[in-house]
């Protein structure tokens, strides 16, 4: 086995220049991106510092997140966190992988945190990305940070699923069906006036804190209705037609209903019925911007300054595959950037950790911006219908992205149409792609 010494202050600031030097952050995400969960004086991470959840060792997994993530054994390993014996797990799965060159930094709570000299970065829009404790505290009426607006609501993501909810949700969680909030027909979002009366009737103002769940399961494309498993994934589409609608404190809780068992909180099957609320209080919709359609989708895919982001399985991008048993077209819009959710339409591997909370934001810009996927173009992602590309677009949207979109049609209102070019295949030019589009237009 390796020595594992303890380092200084000092020393880490000098290995921030060494391009071989990794900083392991061994604490919660929630920390990582900001939360201040010890009531510590700053939160955020290192900068250039990696995820890696203590937690994680605990799975079978784990040396898979870490060659997922690009730790080789090469690389001069510095792991830093809030206690002693997280930091020494961590090494010791690091020693025992064949990891060699190891240190720990224990001085990043006692020194670092309080030092205002020394650089902390954080996700920008992590108060809107809540830990289990962080909701916990909020139910039983406790004061934490950044609880806004004039009511919580809890909503307990469904797809017409009735019994997901009845099997255990998070107490004073009220149930949300997706199909209150978009089409079945096209599975677009809902009018404003439909949109409206849903909101209301779940007690849901501009002004609420409306925090958004669901329960992960592994859905399978052979059911008749596969979204009825993957309820984490449609409080993301939830949760942006909140934002679209002009509630003003969306909140995801970070890895849904899997993170507040992990915590040890406990679920009910008591169900909580809404208190309407009289009315929204502002004209719907409030952020329309954050909706693009077919006539726009189609300027920004000829447009140097813009990218439709699709956000399906390979399979489904060179059109080996529809990725729904209601699709019948396969293939993918010309232009599109590829932007790889995971292995099917019913997965977000790419955009989640193992415990299913969202991939530590260094890691998902990174990738994107090796995709041509940066802050500086209007990004608008889709997938078949629009759950995935919400949860893409809740990425960027978190990370402080200024122009960001969903492209709501997705395939499945693209492919409808005759009109509309479709590609299979592995990619051609991208510059082919926009001269079809072009014309098109």
């Amino acid at each position: 086995m390796p020595e594992i010494k303890n380092i200084s202050t000092k020393e880490v600031s000098q290995k921030q220049n060494n391009k071989k030097s990794i900083f392991i952050d061994s604490r919660p995400v929630d920390a990582f991106n900001g939360w201040r969960l010890k009531n510590e004086s700053r939160g955020g991470h290192i900068p250039g510092a990696i995820s890696l959840d203590a937690k994680w060792t605990k799975y079978i997994d784990w040396i898979e997140i870490v060659r997922q993530k690009g730790i080789v054994p090469e690389d001069d390993i510095v792991i830093y966190g809030y206690d002693e014996a997280a930091n020494n797990e961590v090494a010791s799965m690091f020693a025992t992988a064949g990891y060699q060159n190891i240190a720990i930094y224990p001085h990043f709570t006692t020194e670092w945190i309080p030092n205002t000299d020394l650089p902390l970065k954080k996700l920008a829009r992590y108060k809107n990305l809540v830990p289990a404790q962080w909701l916990k505290k909020a139910i039983d009426g406790k004061k934490v940070e950044h609880l806004e607006g004039e009511n919580l609501v809890i909503c307990h993501a469904h797809y017409q699923n009735p019994k997901d909810y009845d099997a255990g949700h998070i107490p004073g969680a009220i149930p949300m069906d997706t199909n209150w909030l978009e089409s079945m027909e096209t599975w677009n979002r809902r009018s404003p006036e439909e949109i409206k009366t849903v909101l209301e009737k779940s007690g849901i103002t501009q002004n609420s804190t409306v925090v958004v769940y669901g329960r992960f399961a592994a859905p399978h494309n052979e059911d008749p209705f596969p979204g009825s498993s993957a309820g984490h994934l449609g409080a993301m589409r939830i949760a942006f037609i909140l934002l679209y609608a002009g509630v003003k404190n969306v909140k995801i809780l970070n890895g849904g209903l899997q993170s507040w068992k992990d915590a040890g909180f406990e679920i009910t099957s008591t169900p909580t019925a809404p208190e309407a609320a009289a009315d929204f209080g502002a004209e719907i919709p409030g952020r329309p911007e954050l909706a693009v359609d077919v006539p726009q989708a189609k300027t920004m895919l000829q447009s140097g300054d813009a990218n439709l982001v699709c956000i399906r399985s390979w399979k489904e991008y060179i059109g080996e595959v529809s990725g729904y048993n209601y699709i019948e077209k396969t293939g993918r819009i010309p232009g599109a950037v590829f932007g790889n959710c995971g292995s099917d339409a019913y997965h977000m591997e790419n955009y989640r950790h193992l415990d299913h909370t969202m991939r530590a934001f260094p890691e998902t810009a990174e990738i994107w911006e090796d995709a041509g996927i940066t802050p500086d173009k209007h990004n608008a992602f889709y997938c078949g219908t629009g759950w995935r590309g919400s949860e893409a677009f809740l990425n960027a949207w978190l990370m402080g992205w200024p122009r960001v979109s969903v492209y709501d049609g997705g395939w499945f209102e693209w492919s409808n149409d005759p009109a509309n070019p479709i590609e299979t295949g592995h990619p051609k030019d991208i510059d082919t792609s926009k001269k079809i589009m072009q014309n098109l237009l």
